[in-house]
């Protein structure tokens, strides 16, 4: 369970920082890409690789992946990282 959790709390930090990385630069896109890939990984989803990160709203984005996925990405109220198929 502490493991699980640990997971959880280092996805939602994942998910925060990618809104000021998604903010900079291209270059810094392709961080926020690998920050969702590693998110969706954690959530056993399929993907392979993330391509592209768009923000739609504070901590909420449309990540699409290289095996043709699309996942919305978001944090709940109660702070939970959600990974919603497209």
């Amino acid at each position: 369970m502490r493991r699980q959790l640990k997971y959880v709390v280092w996805a939602l930090a994942s998910v925060c920082c990618a809104g000021s990385l998604l903010a900079a630069d291209n270059g810094a896109d392709e961080a926020a890409a690998k920050d969702m890939t590693a998110v969706i990984a954690l959530q056993g989803l399929p993907c392979g690789k993330v391509l592209h990160a768009e923000k739609k709203g504070d901590n909420d984005y449309l990540a699409s992946c290289a095996d043709g996925n699309r996942y919305r990405v978001t944090v709940n109220a109660e702070g939970r990282v959600l990974v919603v198929k497209q």
